[in-house]
């Protein structure tokens, strides 16, 4: 029985156990390596670049939301992607074409935005 189980999970097990290790390891390097007086500027109230006492209501270009979504559309990619490339081999040929279908699309999508200029910034 834990055979079974350890022949089955142990790459994801040890895979946990280095991500756990690496996260705390730079975690401690940059209490370690920081700075330990940071000046005026960083312990300041507002760190956004907008002045502190300006209109609550002020504009915001419609660009920042623009990008947030790419953003999030490409990182709900790469999560699908992950759980298809594990079962490629039991989906076959018709979970291959359909997966690239999806990523054409995407990548369409992306490249109209492109084109359209909506990551430039000025």
């Amino acid at each position: 029985m834990i055979y079974n189980f350890l022949s089955e999970y142990l790459s994801i097990i040890i895979f946990l156990f280095i991500s756990l290790f690496l996260s705390i390891g730079f975690i401690v390097a940059n209490y370690l390596a920081s700075p330990s007086n940071p000046d005026s500027e960083k312990l300041s109230a507002y760190e956004c670049g907008f002045e502190a006492f300006d209109d609550s209501r002020m504009e915001f270009d419609v660009r920042f939301y623009l990008v947030a979504i790419l953003f999030i559309i490409f990182d709900l990619e790469i999560a699908f992607l992950f759980p298809w490339a594990i079962s490629l081999g039991n989906l076959g040929a018709l979970g291959f074409w359909s997966m690239m279908i999806f990523l054409g699309i995407l990548t369409i999508g992306f490249i109209y935005e492109w084109k359209k200029g909506a990551l430039e910034w000025e």
